[in-house]
């Protein structure tokens, strides 16, 4: 029994680190916890609220009211002046109104349409907000892969150049080298600190970043995983067909402009004959000396049409027609500038892909490099102590840029995805 309670708990601890060491279990953890994008999900929810808020104005609506007055009158004195005795009277009205607008000049239903639109925007700054968390999580997250690995790649450094430092005074002290040898290497060896230092601090700063974002604690062992992938698009033109058709924001600047319009049309129902119908219901209980109670009953249809108003709506309607121009000029802007966006995000996907290649094989020449003149230089042959430096700062270099390209890559697919509305958890595919 407590074989298989210890197999179940290695299975279950296994699992649980697969997991934390997963880049969509940070994208997750942002995507739950992250305060900017549970801010747009309450937003969302008080947006959607404006359409019941609309309908209410095609329902009829109710009012019940009651009062209740005492009223003492005392020394009481007609023209003979005879007086007469006190009264006291408690009266007791109670009301029951119905309203219903039978018609507005389409501003109700011009505002129901708007709020549906409101509705809609909502949605696509939702997903805008959710596009820029997925992208700043994984960012952060292959981020810090890449300044641990630069870390890393620094702290071997340091370790090389420290060893050769001992190795140098070991041969100078036999006259194999000059001191001139032994001086470059701790030279070396003081700069590959001092770069150790450097990266230190970026990974500190990439591990608060990524903290700040995911809004869980950074993994101290994370896996170097650069195998992520995404189903992209294929050529250009796709590219920039569907950004024109899903990018969010150019989405948010078409309805605004569809929003301006339907202002404009509440604006102008404003100026048309309004009409109302009232039904009321009131009872009266010792309403007066001669009368102890009485119900009463009304029906009242009003119709109403502005006429003059000093020129206000003329105004309003003036001010929603330049709105209306205003947004249809940054839609026009905004759709340049999403064609431009997309075409340069594809370029730098291109050409990451590009970069990668160069660095894989400028890493291989300088791991062959660094071997082979690191043998001569410890058999003794033609090779200085420059040269071993040169070489191993030229195979750091590499590491750096290599690690680096990968890193760009993933995040040049995701903003490719991003301008084309299709950055999500299902555009991810794990190995």
């Amino acid at each position: 029994m407590i074989k298989y309670f210890v197999i179940f708990f290695l299975i279950v601890k296994f699992n649980t680190l697969h997991a934390e060491n997963n880049v969509l279990f940070f994208v997750e953890s942002a995507l739950q916890k992250n305060p900017k994008i549970n801010a747009e999900r309450e937003n969302l929810k008080a947006v959607k609220q404006n359409e019941n808020i609309s309908k209410s104005e095609f329902f009829p609506s109710l009012t019940i009211s009651g009062s209740q007055t005492s009223a003492e009158t005392s020394n009481i004195i007609d023209q003979s002046g005879v007086r007469s005795g006190d009264t006291k009277r408690n009266t007791e009205t109670k009301k029951i109104s119905v309203d219903q607008k039978i018609f507005q000049g389409f501003q109700g239903y011009n505002n129901f349409k708007k709020s549906r639109l409101e509705f809609e925007k909502a949605k696509k700054e939702y997903k805008q907000v959710e596009q820029d968390t997925i992208l700043n999580s994984v960012s952060t997250y292959y981020d810090l892969i890449f300044k641990k690995k630069s870390k890393d790649f620094n702290l071997a450094n340091v370790d090389l150049f420290e060893r050769q430092v001992e190795s140098d005074r070991s041969r100078l002290q036999k006259g194999e080298i000059s001191l001139t040898d032994l001086a470059q290497s701790e030279s070396s060896l003081a700069g590959a600190q001092a770069a150790f230092i450097k990266a230190d601090s970026e990974y500190v700063s990439a591990i608060a970043e990524f903290e700040r974002i995911n809004r869980i604690s950074a993994p101290k062992d994370i896996n170097d995983n650069f195998g992520l992938s995404f189903t992209m698009p294929q050529s250009l033109k796709e590219v920039l067909e569907l950004s024109n058709s899903q990018n969010p924001s150019l989405a948010i600047a078409r309805i605004n402009l569809a929003i301006s319009e339907r202002e404009l049309n509440v604006e102008k129902a404003r100026l048309s004959p309004s009409a109302t119908l009232n039904y009321s219901k009131t009872e009266n209980k010792d309403l007066s000396a001669t009368i102890d109670e009485d119900d009463k009953e009304t029906v009242k249809a009003t119709v109403t049409w502005p006429i003059i108003q000093g020129g206000k709506n003329f105004s309003s309607i003036k001010k929603f027609k330049h709105k209306k121009e205003k947004n249809a000029l940054l839609l026009e802007d905004k759709e340049n500038e999403i064609k431009t966006q997309s075409a340069t995000s594809w370029s730098f996907f291109q050409s990451a892909e590009g970069v990668l290649a160069s660095t894989e094989a400028q890493l291989k020449a300088a791991e062959i490099a660094n071997e082979g003149i690191t043998l001569e230089y410890d058999s003794g042959n033609t090779r200085t102590t420059l040269d071993v430096i040169q070489s191993r700062s030229l195979l750091l270099e590499a590491r750096i840029s290599n690690a680096e390209a990968k890193k760009d890559l993933i995040i040049s697919k995701m903003r490719v995805l991003s301008q084309v509305g299709g950055l999500n958890l299902k555009a991810f595919k794990i190995p």
